[in-house]
């Protein structure tokens, strides 16, 4: 006995599923038509995006650097900043201080206490007035600098040492120095408010670098100790960069408007793509002494 087997229909050809090649051609060249409109549309702005981000990052660089040297400025001592230029470098060099207070003077009109001396040599401590200074607190190996004219006045001048001495010790508002070159200046020059000045053990002068011609770092130095004549760039201590690729512009007026100077300062900061940004600050310089 035979037994047989019922099979579907066959479907027509017209009907099976997939596509042809010329269906397959129409489709990408669609795609490919698309694509040319998205990438002429889409391209530009994606670009002004990361060109946008590019110059971000360069202001930043360059915001960050000049807010740093606004802050060391704040705290130069007066009539400190000098600058210079040597083989395609500019050199902003300054002395740092950390806080400051009033000494009792004898002629002042005080009566008793631990005067500063400026006749006794061998007289090597004095009286703080009023509040120590505090935050940071005076302490041994730091400086003592009062009534600061700057470069070319000795002996009121820092970096010649003639109104700077070094703590050796603190006991309670008597302050103690190693040496006092104050009772040896002539003439002798103390300040008229009884003022001074400290200036801390770990960092002394500081000095930044920065190129004046071809991209570079630009960097910040500081604990070499005090040179009488500037030095481009001065000899030790310590060295960080504070921003790469770096073209500056310089132009200091110690006097601009009496005791306050005024410098400025421009850097341009480039990158490998050849994204380029300028940014330019002013900073007023206390050189009241």
């Amino acid at each position: 006995m035979m037994t047989s087997h019922a099979y579907p229909p066959r479907r027509p050809a017209h009907l099976v599923n997939g596509f042809t090649l010329i269906e397959a051609v129409v489709t990408i060249a669609i795609l490919g038509i698309l694509g040319a409109i998205v990438a002429v549309f889409i391209g530009k702005p994606i670009q002004g995006y990361f060109d946008s981000a590019r110059r971000a990052e360069l202001t930043d660089q360059a915001d960050v650097a000049l807010r740093r040297i606004t802050r060391d400025l704040r705290l130069a001592l007066p009539n400190s900043l000098r600058v210079a230029n040597a083989a395609g470098v500019n050199y902003i060099e300054f002395i740092m201080t950390s806080n400051g207070g009033r000494y009792r003077f004898d002629a002042d009109g005080s009566t008793g206490g631990d005067f500063l001396s400026y006749t006794n040599p061998a007289d090597m401590s004095f009286d703080v007035l009023g509040p120590m200074p505090a935050n940071p607190a005076i302490v041994a190996g730091d400086f003592i600098v009062t009534y600061n004219l700057g470069p070319g006045n000795a002996p009121a001048d820092a970096y010649t040492g003639g109104n700077r001495a070094q703590v050796q010790g603190v006991a309670g508002n008597v302050v103690t120095l190693t040496a006092n070159p104050f009772a040896i200046q002539a003439p002798p020059l103390p300040s008229p408010d009884a003022r001074f000045q400290v200036v801390p053990r770990g960092t002394q002068a500081v000095t930044y670098a920065c190129p004046a011609g071809v991209p570079a770092n630009m960097t910040r130095q500081w604990s070499y100790g005090f040179n009488a004549a500037q030095a481009t760039p001065p000899a030790g201590g310590t060295i960080a960069p504070i921003a790469g690729n770096v073209i500056c512009v310089i132009e200091y007026a110690p006097n601009a408007s009496g005791r306050n100077g005024l410098l400025l300062i421009n850097l341009t900061l480039s990158d490998a793509s050849g994204e380029r940004i300028s940014l330019a600050q002013q900073i007023r310089i206390d050189n009241t002494p």
